[in-house]
């Protein structure tokens, strides 16, 4: 089936115009928004349906509260005010959901229980993934988004996944940015800088 390239628009909001936000409209971002943006990062692709990511949508004081101990100064108070943060986490035993997510390959559990280590490799990579996806919906469906790391991940997990096998792996700051919290844009490398053919 042939796509046509979405319009400018589009591109602007996602890539072009979008910015990391460091400061925030006093604006409730509703349970349905995050909804909406986990059922279109949940149809990315991640190796073998995998999908381990696990997302934990910060939002209450007490939340934001227990993660306050554990970020750096430098992202307390635009953590502190943005209305949601995000913790993209994921799930060390992601492979137990494969019977259902990667049915047609009934012994796909086995490729990940025989080898810890190649299961971690996955669950991170594949969560990274979607946690980028995660950025790239929530500016879809008009929020913005603040990601970062500078936190503390072992004070995170002790306090938000005790007694589970999630593992944090980094935050995002959603909600509507104010402009005068942006930076310049910073530059980025060319083509001929990143990239080459084979």
């Amino acid at each position: 089936m042939a796509h046509e390239t979405i319009d400018a628009a589009a591109l602007d909001q996602l890539f072009r115009e979008a910015r990391t936000q460091n400061k925030w409209q006093d604006r409730a971002v509703p349970d349905a928004k995050l909804h909406e943006l986990y059922d279109l990062l949940k149809f990315a692709p991640t190796s073998a349906n995998a999908s381990p990511a696990r997302f934990v949508f910060v939002r209450t004081p007490e939340g934001k509260a227990k993660l306050k101990e554990a970020l750096s100064a430098g992202n307390m108070e635009k953590t502190m005010n943005a209305p949601v943060t995000v913790i993209v986490s994921y799930d060390l035993d992601f492979h137990d959901k494969l019977p259902v997510l990667f049915p047609h390959a009934p012994d796909a559990k086995s490729w990940f229980t025989s080898s810890p280590s190649f299961a971690e490799q996955t669950a991170f990579r594949n969560g990274s993934l979607q946690g980028a996806y995660l950025i790239l919906a929530a500016r879809a469906v008009g929020l913005d988004a603040g990601p970062m790391s500078g936190f503390n991940n072992a004070k995170v997990d002790e306090l938000f996944f005790a007694g589970t096998r999630w593992k944090s792996n980094f935050l995002v700051n959603l909600g509507y940015g104010d402009p005068s919290g942006l930076f310049p844009r910073s530059p980025r490398l060319a083509f001929e800088e990143a990239a080459r053919f084979e």
